[in-house]
């Protein structure tokens, strides 16, 4: 039977998100895990993967269009059934559950919207009726100019609909597209102008009664401070409420320890001596992070409500910065990975985070992360956990420091100090100390992270 593709939640807690490219035509085969569609959610601009197969009987969304996310966005055809058999079958299936996703959740009830990419004699896909107050779709020369300036589907929508001038903005996604982010300030500033032709409509005949109050009225005061309101992004907001949920809902508790580093950095200039690829020591911190995982398996789970669910494999999430916020993608089975692997996916992952080029499975799941700051000067920091993972490893910079010999004599070693945020439903004070001090030896011992 005919499978309906509804809008996925590429970002946890997301309500909604957007068609930025179809990568497939109607009657094209597709295969299961096959990218279909590019989403554009708060974050950046994901692949999306079909999840079964079959052959795509219509899209029911054009690029650029933004709705909830449970919405259907397009009918597979299974094998011998036409495109419009397809799409009646799934248009009678939707309108038995109006608006309700895979889980059953309910959507406000949808109006029925013929699909752009079928015949006007086909079933329509119930979707949900347009926000209120939305200008129709409109195909002008502008439109057509803003695909010369590489401009996000989404972002083209939305200058269209609020009559945006988008000549004067410089895009920040991948190969300087213009996205979202990039016109936040461009529509306060719109709604500004657009409010002071308001703000001094004045009939003439009070001219005078405004003269004379304003030679009563005391001067204005001048602010102690100017400041500037930069308006906030998706993905601000989607940090801002990931991360509030986390500290207001999840208990936290912290252990730092010192890592004596110079072991470490002998190794590692020998090995980028012998190989092509270029090992970090964040690639380090990574794999030590991962066997110690193997050494306290028990460390190595995550806090459900049904149960603390422990894994087999070591799937770690790698922060990467990206211009107003970050991603965390996850690096599959760190404990089989070479440390030249390893750097290679970490490096092929931070450059395609910084594109907003990442796929949705590479967002998702992991039961530890992993936050290196030390690159810029920083001694010690603590990390706020991304649930429902149950530890988050901050480190810090690595730098010369007064220690005490083994012989009780003072000297100077490379030292980095790393802090632990754990979950306390899922990691006891003794397991969690454990664990640090499993990675600690690993650590100063990284000949035991090569065999």
């Amino acid at each position: 039977m005919a499978s309906i593709v509804r809008m996925p939640e590429l970002v946890t807690g997301s309500a909604e998100a957007a068609i930025a490219t179809w990568l497939v035509a109607v009657g094209d085969e597709v295969a299961a895990g096959q990218p279909i569609v590019e989403i554009e959610t708060e974050k950046a601009t994901v692949e999306y993967e079909a999840e079964g197969s079959g052959v795509l009987a219509g899209t029911l969304l054009e690029a650029g269009t933004s709705v909830a996310v449970g919405t259907p966005i397009a009918v597979l055809a299974t094998e011998g059934q036409s495109a419009e058999e397809a799409l009646a079958e799934a248009g009678a299936a939707a309108g038995e559950r109006p608006g309700a996703d895979d889980s059953g959740s309910a959507q406000p009830d949808p109006e029925p919207v013929p699909s752009p990419a079928s015949a006007p004699d086909r079933e329509p896909v119930p979707l949900p009726e347009p926000a209120e107050g939305a200008a129709p779709a409109d195909t002008s020369a502008a439109a057509s100019s803003d695909e010369r300036r590489f401009v996000s589907p989404l972002v083209r929508k939305i200058a269209r609909e609020r009559g945006l001038d988008l000549s004067g903005v410089r895009g920040t996604g991948p190969d300087g597209r213009i996205v979202r982010r990039d016109i936040e300030g461009l529509e306060a500033a719109s709604a500004q102008t657009a409010a002071a032709p308001e703000a001094v409509a004045e009939p003439a005949a009070s001219a005078p009664r405004v003269a004379a109050a304003a030679q009563a009225a005391p001067a204005p005061q001048t602010e102690a401070g100017a400041y500037t309101d930069v308006p906030h992004t998706g993905m601000r907001r989607a940090i801002a409420r990931r991360l509030t949920e986390s500290k207001s809902t999840v208990p936290h508790f912290y252990l730092v320890a010192d890592c004596r580093m110079d072991a470490l950095l002998d190794l590692r200039a020998q090995v980028n001596a012998l190989e092509a690829t270029r090992v970090s020591v964040n690639d380090f911190v990574v794999k030590a992070v991962a066997v110690a995982l193997q050494d306290v398996p028990g460390a190595n789970a995550i806090w459900t409500d049904e149960a603390t669910r422990r894994f087999d494999s070591v799937d770690i999430s790698v922060a990467v910065s990206v211009p107003d916020g970050l991603f965390t993608p996850v690096v599959r089975g760190v404990e089989k990975l070479s440390l030249g692997a390893l750097s290679r996916e970490i490096r092929d992952y931070a450059e395609r985070a910084r594109a907003g080029r990442l796929k949705q499975h590479e967002l998702e799941g992991g039961s530890f992360s992993v936050s290196n700051l030390g690159m810029y000067g920083t001694s010690e920091f603590s990390a706020i956990l991304n649930p429902p993972q149950a530890g988050i490893l901050a480190v810090g910079a690595a730098e010369k420091r007064p220690v005490v010999q083994e012989d009780g004599t003072l000297g100077v070693a490379t030292v980095m100090t790393v802090t632990l945020s754990a979950d306390h439903r899922v990691l006891d004070g003794a397991l969690a100390a454990e664990w640090l001090a499993a990675f600690k030896k690993r650590i100063e011992s990284p000949m035991s992270l090569l065999v």
